[in-house]
């Protein structure tokens, strides 16, 4: 059973840039995809990007495009959301999730076979 702790959220003003994490336990991120998204309060969940895992090919929300990288680390297995550029409208609570299989990237948190707690990331103008 793979765990997923995310970790990095905070306060930020706008215009800055805050990096999340998404570490796995009890298990690897050596399945197909993972993905991050975000649900601001009284909203639904948003895709925000996603990675195949092998080969490392990106997915993003144009909400986010040219703001926000996402990123991996294998050895320590952990995923990575580089926000950069920060508006208030960015503000949610981001979440990751991992994807097994294989086919197209889901854009539906649902889809997905294992997700974390979520983090809170708060934008203030």
């Amino acid at each position: 059973q793979v765990q997923l702790v995310e970790s990095g959220g905070e306060l930020v003003q706008a215009g800055g840039s805050l990096r999340l994490s998404c570490a796995a336990s009890g298990g690897t991120f050596g399945s197909y995809a993972m993905a991050w998204f975000r649900q601001a309060p009284g909203k639904e969940q948003d895709f925000v990007a996603a990675m195949i895992w092998s080969g490392g090919r990106t997915y993003y929300a144009d909400s986010v495009r040219g703001r926000f990288t996402i990123s991996r680390d294998n050895a320590k297995n952990t995923m990575y959301l580089q926000m950069n550029s920060l508006k208030p409208e960015d503000t949610a609570v981001y979440y990751c999730a991992n994807k097994l299989g294989s086919g197209p990237i889901p854009l539906k948190l649902y889809e997905y076979d294992y997700r974390g707690q979520g983090t809170q990331v708060t934008v203030s103008s």
